[in-house]
Protein backbone atom coordinates (compact mmCIF):
# COMPACT_ATOMS: atom_id res chain seq x y z
CA UNK A 1 0.00 0.00 0.00
CA UNK A 2 2.84 2.39 0.84
CA UNK A 3 4.48 1.88 -2.55
CA UNK A 4 1.15 2.37 -4.34
CA UNK A 5 0.50 5.58 -2.44
CA UNK A 6 4.06 6.73 -3.13
CA UNK A 7 3.55 6.08 -6.82
CA UNK A 8 0.34 8.11 -6.79
CA UNK A 9 2.15 10.95 -5.03
CA UNK A 10 4.95 10.80 -7.57
CA UNK A 11 2.52 10.87 -10.51
CA UNK A 12 0.82 13.87 -8.99
CA UNK A 13 4.20 15.56 -8.69
CA UNK A 14 5.05 14.62 -12.26
CA UNK A 15 1.82 16.17 -13.44
CA UNK A 16 2.61 19.34 -11.52
CA UNK A 17 6.08 19.39 -12.99
CA UNK A 18 4.50 19.01 -16.43
CA UNK A 19 2.61 22.24 -15.87
CA UNK A 20 5.95 23.89 -15.19
CA UNK A 21 7.46 22.49 -18.38
CA UNK A 22 9.45 19.59 -16.93
CA UNK A 23 7.37 16.74 -18.24
CA UNK A 24 6.25 18.35 -21.45
CA UNK A 25 3.43 17.26 -23.69
CA UNK A 26 3.16 13.91 -25.45
CA UNK A 27 3.32 15.45 -28.94
CA UNK A 28 6.91 14.26 -29.35
CA UNK A 29 5.63 10.69 -29.50
CA UNK A 30 4.00 11.39 -32.85
CA UNK A 31 7.07 13.08 -34.28
CA UNK A 32 9.48 10.35 -33.17
CA UNK A 33 7.45 7.34 -34.28
CA UNK A 34 6.53 4.17 -32.42
CA UNK A 35 8.63 2.56 -29.72
CA UNK A 36 10.61 -0.42 -30.97
CA UNK A 37 10.27 -2.01 -27.51
CA UNK A 38 8.27 -1.20 -24.40
CA UNK A 39 10.64 -3.00 -21.99
CA UNK A 40 13.62 -1.30 -20.36
CA UNK A 41 16.14 -2.67 -17.85
CA UNK A 42 18.13 -0.30 -15.63
CA UNK A 43 20.89 -1.08 -13.13
CA UNK A 44 20.43 -0.92 -9.37
CA UNK A 45 23.58 -0.27 -7.33
CA UNK A 46 24.32 0.57 -3.70
CA UNK A 47 24.90 4.28 -4.32
CA UNK A 48 22.10 6.81 -4.52
CA UNK A 49 23.95 9.45 -6.53
CA UNK A 50 22.16 7.95 -9.55
CA UNK A 51 18.81 8.98 -8.03
CA UNK A 52 17.45 10.20 -11.40
CA UNK A 53 17.65 6.61 -12.59
CA UNK A 54 15.60 5.43 -9.63
CA UNK A 55 12.82 8.01 -9.94
CA UNK A 56 12.57 7.80 -13.73
CA UNK A 57 10.21 4.82 -13.75
CA UNK A 58 6.98 6.82 -13.89
CA UNK A 59 8.49 9.17 -16.45
CA UNK A 60 9.41 6.15 -18.55
CA UNK A 61 5.83 4.93 -18.30
CA UNK A 62 4.71 8.34 -19.58
CA UNK A 63 7.11 7.84 -22.48
CA UNK A 64 5.28 4.62 -23.38
CA UNK A 65 7.35 1.93 -21.64
CA UNK A 66 5.15 -0.64 -19.92
CA UNK A 67 7.88 -2.86 -18.44
CA UNK A 68 10.56 -1.01 -16.47
CA UNK A 69 12.79 -3.23 -14.32
CA UNK A 70 15.85 -2.69 -12.13
CA UNK A 71 18.61 -5.30 -12.19
CA UNK A 72 20.79 -5.57 -9.09
CA UNK A 73 24.44 -5.05 -10.02
CA UNK A 74 26.94 -6.65 -7.64
CA UNK A 75 29.58 -4.38 -6.14
CA UNK A 76 32.40 -6.49 -7.54
CA UNK A 77 31.07 -6.19 -11.09
CA UNK A 78 31.48 -2.87 -12.87
CA UNK A 79 28.27 -1.37 -14.17
CA UNK A 80 29.94 -0.86 -17.54
CA UNK A 81 30.48 -4.61 -17.83
CA UNK A 82 26.82 -5.22 -17.04
CA UNK A 83 25.81 -2.84 -19.82
CA UNK A 84 28.26 -4.37 -22.29
CA UNK A 85 27.00 -7.89 -21.59
CA UNK A 86 23.43 -6.80 -22.26
CA UNK A 87 22.27 -7.60 -18.73
CA UNK A 88 20.91 -4.05 -18.47
CA UNK A 89 20.01 -1.70 -21.31
CA UNK A 90 21.02 1.60 -19.68
CA UNK A 91 22.63 2.97 -16.57
CA UNK A 92 24.26 6.05 -15.16
CA UNK A 93 27.92 5.43 -14.46
CA UNK A 94 31.12 7.35 -13.89
CA UNK A 95 32.73 8.16 -17.22
CA UNK A 96 36.12 6.56 -16.39
CA UNK A 97 35.04 2.91 -16.41
CA UNK A 98 32.95 3.59 -19.50
CA UNK A 99 36.06 4.88 -21.30
CA UNK A 100 37.98 1.78 -20.24
CA UNK A 101 35.25 -0.47 -21.60
CA UNK A 102 35.08 1.40 -24.90
CA UNK A 103 38.87 1.18 -25.21
CA UNK A 104 38.55 -2.60 -24.75
CA UNK A 105 36.02 -2.77 -27.59
CA UNK A 106 32.95 -3.38 -25.44
CA UNK A 107 29.59 -2.48 -27.03
CA UNK A 108 28.77 0.64 -25.02
CA UNK A 109 27.51 4.02 -26.18
CA UNK A 110 27.66 7.08 -23.92
CA UNK A 111 24.58 9.19 -24.59
CA UNK A 112 24.40 12.07 -22.13
CA UNK A 113 25.85 13.76 -19.11
CA UNK A 114 23.52 13.89 -16.11
CA UNK A 115 25.36 15.39 -13.13
CA UNK A 116 28.76 16.82 -12.34
CA UNK A 117 29.91 15.35 -9.07
CA UNK A 118 29.13 12.99 -6.22
CA UNK A 119 32.45 11.46 -5.14
CA UNK A 120 34.33 12.50 -2.03
CA UNK A 121 37.85 11.39 -1.15
CA UNK A 122 38.04 10.78 2.60
CA UNK A 123 41.43 10.63 4.31
CA UNK A 124 42.95 10.28 7.74
CA UNK A 125 45.05 12.95 9.46
CA UNK A 126 48.11 12.14 7.29
CA UNK A 127 46.39 13.21 4.07
CA UNK A 128 45.46 16.80 3.25
CA UNK A 129 45.90 16.83 -0.54
CA UNK A 130 46.01 14.35 -3.42
CA UNK A 131 49.81 14.30 -3.52
CA UNK A 132 49.76 12.98 0.06
CA UNK A 133 48.40 9.70 -1.30
CA UNK A 134 51.96 8.73 -2.24
CA UNK A 135 52.94 5.71 -0.15
CA UNK A 136 49.49 5.43 1.40
CA UNK A 137 47.03 2.54 1.41
CA UNK A 138 43.73 3.07 -0.39
CA UNK A 139 40.78 0.70 -0.16
CA UNK A 140 38.92 -0.36 -3.32
CA UNK A 141 36.66 -3.27 -4.21
CA UNK A 142 38.41 -4.10 -7.43
CA UNK A 143 40.85 -2.93 -10.08
CA UNK A 144 38.86 -1.13 -12.75
CA UNK A 145 36.08 -0.28 -10.30
CA UNK A 146 34.76 3.27 -10.30
CA UNK A 147 36.72 4.35 -7.18
CA UNK A 148 39.92 2.81 -8.53
CA UNK A 149 39.52 4.56 -11.90
CA UNK A 150 38.65 7.93 -10.37
CA UNK A 151 41.50 7.78 -7.86
CA UNK A 152 43.88 6.78 -10.65
CA UNK A 153 42.73 9.81 -12.65
CA UNK A 154 43.31 12.08 -9.65
CA UNK A 155 46.75 10.67 -8.96
CA UNK A 156 47.85 10.93 -12.59
CA UNK A 157 46.61 14.52 -12.77
CA UNK A 158 48.96 15.62 -9.95
CA UNK A 159 51.94 13.67 -11.28
CA UNK A 160 51.81 10.51 -9.18
CA UNK A 161 52.31 7.06 -10.63
CA UNK A 162 49.13 5.29 -9.48
CA UNK A 163 50.65 1.84 -9.89
CA UNK A 164 53.92 2.51 -8.04
CA UNK A 165 53.09 5.33 -5.63
CA UNK A 166 49.87 3.98 -4.12
CA UNK A 167 49.20 0.76 -2.22
CA UNK A 168 45.83 -0.58 -3.36
CA UNK A 169 44.03 -2.79 -0.84
CA UNK A 170 41.36 -4.77 -2.66
CA UNK A 171 38.56 -5.85 -0.36
CA UNK A 172 36.21 -8.79 -0.73
CA UNK A 173 32.76 -8.13 -2.24
CA UNK A 174 31.24 -8.33 1.24
CA UNK A 175 33.57 -5.73 2.80
CA UNK A 176 33.23 -2.10 1.79
CA UNK A 177 36.34 0.13 1.88
CA UNK A 178 34.42 2.55 4.08
CA UNK A 179 34.44 -0.01 6.89
CA UNK A 180 38.20 -0.52 6.58
CA UNK A 181 38.66 3.25 6.71
CA UNK A 182 36.59 3.46 9.87
CA UNK A 183 38.71 0.69 11.41
CA UNK A 184 41.95 2.47 10.44
CA UNK A 185 43.07 -0.29 8.08
CA UNK A 186 43.32 2.02 5.05
CA UNK A 187 44.43 5.65 4.90
CA UNK A 188 41.83 6.84 2.41
CA UNK A 189 38.95 5.76 0.23
CA UNK A 190 36.64 7.31 -2.33
CA UNK A 191 33.02 7.33 -1.25
CA UNK A 192 29.74 8.18 -2.92
CA UNK A 193 26.28 8.80 -1.39
CA UNK A 194 25.23 7.77 1.14
CA UNK A 195 28.78 6.98 2.40
CA UNK A 196 29.95 10.62 2.79
CA UNK A 197 26.77 11.48 4.66
CA UNK A 198 27.29 8.54 7.01
CA UNK A 199 30.90 9.48 7.80
CA UNK A 200 30.09 13.12 8.39
CA UNK A 201 27.30 12.12 10.77
CA UNK A 202 29.83 10.06 12.74
CA UNK A 203 32.59 12.69 12.46
CA UNK A 204 35.05 10.19 10.96
CA UNK A 205 37.90 11.36 8.73
CA UNK A 206 37.84 14.47 6.61
CA UNK A 207 37.17 15.32 2.98
CA UNK A 208 40.30 15.75 0.86
CA UNK A 209 38.51 16.23 -2.46
CA UNK A 210 34.83 16.83 -3.20
CA UNK A 211 34.23 16.28 -6.89
CA UNK A 212 31.11 18.46 -6.94
CA UNK A 213 32.96 21.62 -5.88
CA UNK A 214 36.73 21.08 -6.33
CA UNK A 215 38.37 21.85 -9.66
CA UNK A 216 39.05 20.42 -12.12
CA UNK A 217 36.68 17.54 -11.28
CA UNK A 218 33.70 19.83 -10.73
CA UNK A 219 34.09 21.20 -14.27
CA UNK A 220 33.16 17.93 -15.94
CA UNK A 221 30.35 15.43 -15.85
CA UNK A 222 30.71 12.67 -13.29
CA UNK A 223 27.83 10.30 -14.00
CA UNK A 224 26.88 9.89 -17.63
CA UNK A 225 24.09 7.86 -19.18
CA UNK A 226 25.32 4.90 -21.21
CA UNK A 227 23.49 2.22 -23.09
CA UNK A 228 24.24 -1.12 -24.66
CA UNK A 229 25.42 -0.24 -28.17
CA UNK A 230 23.28 -2.90 -29.85
CA UNK A 231 20.17 -1.67 -28.05
CA UNK A 232 20.93 1.95 -28.95
CA UNK A 233 21.51 1.11 -32.61
CA UNK A 234 18.40 -1.07 -32.93
CA UNK A 235 16.04 1.09 -30.86
CA UNK A 236 16.65 4.77 -31.59
CA UNK A 237 13.16 5.94 -30.60
CA UNK A 238 13.24 4.03 -27.31
CA UNK A 239 16.74 5.32 -26.63
CA UNK A 240 15.77 8.96 -27.09
CA UNK A 241 12.79 8.54 -24.77
CA UNK A 242 15.02 6.96 -22.12
CA UNK A 243 17.42 9.90 -22.35
CA UNK A 244 14.51 12.33 -22.08
CA UNK A 245 13.09 10.58 -19.01
CA UNK A 246 16.47 10.54 -17.23
CA UNK A 247 17.05 14.25 -17.87
CA UNK A 248 13.59 15.12 -16.60
CA UNK A 249 14.24 12.95 -13.56
CA UNK A 250 17.44 14.92 -12.90
CA UNK A 251 15.38 18.11 -12.94
CA UNK A 252 12.95 16.58 -10.45
CA UNK A 253 15.86 15.94 -8.08
CA UNK A 254 16.34 19.72 -8.03
CA UNK A 255 12.72 20.91 -8.00
CA UNK A 256 11.18 18.16 -5.84
CA UNK A 257 14.04 16.96 -3.56
CA UNK A 258 11.79 15.88 -0.67
CA UNK A 259 9.53 13.89 -2.98
CA UNK A 260 12.47 12.23 -4.72
CA UNK A 261 14.18 11.37 -1.42
CA UNK A 262 10.99 9.78 -0.09
CA UNK A 263 10.44 7.93 -3.35
CA UNK A 264 13.82 6.20 -3.35
CA UNK A 265 13.35 5.24 0.30
CA UNK A 266 9.81 3.92 -0.24
CA UNK A 267 10.96 1.79 -3.15
CA UNK A 268 13.92 0.27 -1.37
CA UNK A 269 16.83 2.00 -3.13
CA UNK A 270 18.18 3.35 0.17
CA UNK A 271 17.24 3.22 3.85
CA UNK A 272 17.72 6.72 5.25
CA UNK A 273 15.50 9.60 4.15
CA UNK A 274 17.78 12.21 5.72
CA UNK A 275 20.83 10.94 3.82
CA UNK A 276 18.81 10.76 0.61
CA UNK A 277 17.57 14.32 1.04
CA UNK A 278 21.10 15.53 1.77
CA UNK A 279 22.26 13.86 -1.44
CA UNK A 280 19.66 15.83 -3.40
CA UNK A 281 21.25 19.01 -2.00
CA UNK A 282 24.89 17.93 -2.36
CA UNK A 283 24.86 16.58 -5.92
CA UNK A 284 24.51 19.22 -8.68
CA UNK A 285 21.75 17.51 -10.64
CA UNK A 286 20.67 20.74 -12.29
CA UNK A 287 23.84 21.40 -14.30
CA UNK A 288 23.35 18.91 -17.11
CA UNK A 289 22.45 21.73 -19.52
CA UNK A 290 25.68 23.62 -18.82
CA UNK A 291 28.46 21.15 -19.60
CA UNK A 292 29.86 19.56 -22.75
CA UNK A 293 29.83 15.75 -22.51
CA UNK A 294 32.50 15.40 -25.18
CA UNK A 295 34.87 17.55 -23.12
CA UNK A 296 34.27 15.22 -20.18
CA UNK A 297 35.14 12.09 -22.12
CA UNK A 298 38.25 13.77 -23.54
CA UNK A 299 39.42 14.96 -20.11
CA UNK A 300 39.15 11.57 -18.41
CA UNK A 301 40.47 9.66 -21.42
CA UNK A 302 43.60 11.82 -21.23
CA UNK A 303 44.01 11.13 -17.51
CA UNK A 304 43.61 7.39 -18.03
CA UNK A 305 46.03 7.49 -20.96
CA UNK A 306 48.59 9.21 -18.73
CA UNK A 307 48.15 6.42 -16.21
CA UNK A 308 48.58 3.75 -18.88
CA UNK A 309 45.06 2.39 -18.45
CA UNK A 310 43.86 2.98 -22.00
CA UNK A 311 45.68 2.82 -25.32
CA UNK A 312 43.24 4.58 -27.66
CA UNK A 313 43.33 8.32 -28.16
CA UNK A 314 40.56 10.39 -26.56
CA UNK A 315 39.20 11.20 -30.02
CA UNK A 316 38.92 7.49 -30.83
CA UNK A 317 37.09 6.84 -27.58
CA UNK A 318 34.68 9.63 -28.50
CA UNK A 319 34.27 8.37 -32.09
CA UNK A 320 33.81 4.72 -31.13
CA UNK A 321 31.72 5.01 -27.99
CA UNK A 322 29.64 8.18 -27.85
CA UNK A 323 26.57 9.63 -29.53
CA UNK A 324 25.43 12.95 -28.10
CA UNK A 325 23.04 13.96 -30.88
CA UNK A 326 19.93 13.04 -28.89
CA UNK A 327 21.31 14.81 -25.83
CA UNK A 328 21.84 18.03 -27.77
CA UNK A 329 18.34 17.82 -29.27
CA UNK A 330 16.81 17.29 -25.84
CA UNK A 331 18.76 20.18 -24.33
CA UNK A 332 16.96 22.41 -26.83
CA UNK A 333 13.61 20.69 -26.24
CA UNK A 334 13.86 20.88 -22.44
CA UNK A 335 15.45 24.32 -22.18
CA UNK A 336 14.25 26.51 -19.34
Amino acid sequence: MQIIQSRRRFLAGAAAAGAAGLIGTPVHAFAEGSLETTAIRLAKIAGICIAPQYVAEELLHLEGFTDVSYVVTEAAVATSETIARGEVDFSLNFVGPLALAIDAGDPITILAGVHTGCFELFGNESISRITDLKGKTLGIQGLGSTPHVFLTSMAAYVGLDPEKDIRWLITSPSVRPKELFIEGKVDAFLGFPPEPQELRARDIGHVVVNSSIDRPWSQYFCCMLAGNADFVRNNPVATKRVVRALLKAADLCVTEPQRVAQQIVDRGFTARYDYALQTMSDVPYGKWRDYDPEDTVRFYALRLSEAGMISASPQKIIADGTDFRMFEELKRELKG
